[in-house]
């Protein structure tokens, strides 16, 4: 059984509970009970949110927690310095960290960050890279990994977040479930998309993970199977005996998924034309794009574009 701590602080922004909710889905659906879920605080019992109404917690204590979500608020107001010094221990004892929004200001105070490659509210970006010039902020993402820390965007993003984690758990499909039963996207527009290609495959051993990070830093160039093994370190005819074993599917295939996601998050974070998208993200021209989109998602990139253009004016 997995066990999650959500830490929370005077003050802080409610919606950042609904995390709590992918969790208990998780374990609704499981034979077994999946997680075993607090919310904690400094010093346990009911703390107040920015609403004004307060919610009961349990004390930190000497706890130990696989996973540590730290919630934020509304004004990036940094909780108490015990409760930092408390955080700052963390890595030692959990096996992954995350943050909700602000959250990452939080993490950031207790230099878990540094060095770090890490999302937050894009309303609070500039402040953030400010007061913390050594961490890498990525604020066009809904979530971020990078190692054993886990960043949102926003509240709402929280549950994106939480979903990966489950994903990275529980597996794909139970993550579908859960995202089926809370009417929502179980992968957004955004900042799943970066992992949702590499948490699918999984692969077990570094050297094809060094291959499939490889192509997804450099999807303008050219990623033929000669390429890949290069950098897997590994002859051609190893590498792709190894890459099918370890996913179940060709490297040209994986390939091809990396680049639909980024492309799809381009169109969903920026107003490029196609033909730049295409470009960018190595189908040389819109005509390969599109075919590689139909096989995706069922759909034309303009249909996609559209479809995203219709939600940013709603919003």
């Amino acid at each position: 059984m997995h066990t999650v701590g959500l830490i929370v602080y005077p003050e802080f922004q409610s919606l950042g509970l609904a995390v709590t909710t992918v969790f208990e889905y998780a374990n609704i659906g499981s034979e077994e009970q999946a997680y075993d879920l607090q919310i904690v605080s400094e010093h346990g019992g009911p703390v107040r949110t920015s609403e004004g109404f307060s919610v009961n917690t349990k004390p930190l204590g000497g706890g130990s927690f696989d996973t540590l979500i730290v919630t934020g608020d509304n004004n990036c107001r940094l909780p108490s310095t015990t409760l930092i010094e408390f955080l700052k221990r963390a890595p030692e004892r959990s096996r992954r960290i995350a943050s909700v929004c602000t959250g990452a200001f939080v993490l950031a105070a207790a230099g878990l960050l540094d060095g770090k490659r890490v999302t937050t509210h894009w309303a609070h970006a500039r402040s953030f890279e400010r007061t913390y010039p050594k961490v890498t902020l990525d604020e066009d993402r809904i979530f971020v990994v990078d190692g054993q820390i886990w960043t949102s965007a926003g509240m709402s993003a929280g549950i994106d977040l939480a979903l990966a984690i489950v994903e990275r758990d529980l597996g794909l499909e139970t993550a579908r479930a859960i995202a089926r039963k809370m009417v929502i996207y179980q992968r957004r527009g955004g900042g799943q998309s970066q992992f949702s290609v590499l948490l699918d495959m999984d692969p077990k051993s570094d050297r094809v993970q060094m291959a499939l990070s490889f192509a997804k830093e450099n999807l303008a160039s050219d990623l033929s199977i000669e390429a890949l093994a290069e950098a897997a370190r590994l002859s051609p005819r190893q590498f792709s005996r190894v890459f099918r074993e370890e996913t179940g599917q060709t490297p040209a295939k994986a390939v091809e998924r990396l680049r639909v996601e980024a492309a799809r998050l381009m169109m969903e974070t920026s107003r490029h034309p196609i033909e730049v998208i295409a470009r960018e993200t190595g189908f040389g021209d819109r005509e390969r794009m599109r075919q590689a989109f139909l096989r995706a998602f069922g759909q034309s990139p303009q249909a996609i574009q559209r479809s995203s253009a219709m939600v940013e004016s709603a919003a």
